[in-house]
């Protein structure tokens, strides 16, 4: 993964991951707890990609919709994260499996929160979020240490 320094998240860039998250929660499928999620995710080449949430009666086999974005960027070969938007109607934060799968790819990637109306609830680091976050140094740094 590459570093996160040099990544400066622009205005119209913002307003456009808020807009393709709000255009993903549209297709939400929540017959159960009718809360639609939307999320719009940057990766470090510059796609987007968007997901939202599928619930399923068998409520295991649900998933949010930062995973679903999460899950088709890395499906195409992305592996760095730079931002996401995620779009709920009251500006919800990602649940803590959604941070888990976001730091996989992007520890320091920006997250940015917002209501239905695309006002931003929060935005800052996902490291804020998850500060001792379980990522791919922490296996090698346990691998390392490990007794044969």
């Amino acid at each position: 993964m590459t570093t996160q320094q040099s990544f400066k998240l622009t205005g119209d860039l913002r307003q456009h991951l808020i807009r393709e998250a709000t255009a993903a929660r549209h297709h939400a499928y929540v017959p159960y707890s009718h809360y639609p999620v939307g999320a719009a995710l940057l990766t470090a080449s510059g796609k987007v990609y968007t997901g939202c949430n599928i619930e399923i009666a068998s409520f295991g086999a649900t998933v949010c919709g930062e995973r679903t974005a999460a899950f088709k960027a890395v499906s195409e070969g992305e592996r760095d994260f730079r931002a996401v938007a995620v779009v709920t109607s009251n500006g919800a934060s990602p649940c803590g499996i959604c941070r888990q799968v976001l730091f996989e790819f992007g520890p320091e990637m920006i997250v940015i929160m917002a209501d239905a109306d695309g006002q931003i609830v929060w935005e800052g680091p996902l490291t804020d979020l998850l500060p001792f976050g379980f990522g791919p140094t922490k296996l090698a740094e346990g691998q390392a240490v490990a007794a044969p």
